[in-house]
């Protein structure tokens, strides 16, 4: 059975998550946003209450 010898499948999954590690969150972190958030305005706005009679 091919599958039981570790040696190939061994140095793939190092290989792959030193990939992981090291190459792929820097690429991550130097990401920019295009559109960064603003903060919600501070000031209540005072809505007008209706005055409608009801029937």
């Amino acid at each position: 059975m091919p599958q039981l010898n570790p040696a190939p499948w061994f140095a793939i999954l190092t290989f792959t998550w030193l990939v992981f590690l090291t190459i792929i969150p820097t690429k991550i972190m130097a990401h920019l946003y295009p559109n960064e958030p603003t903060p919600p305005n501070l000031e209540k706005t005072k809505t007008q209450s209706w005055n409608w009679q009801w029937h």
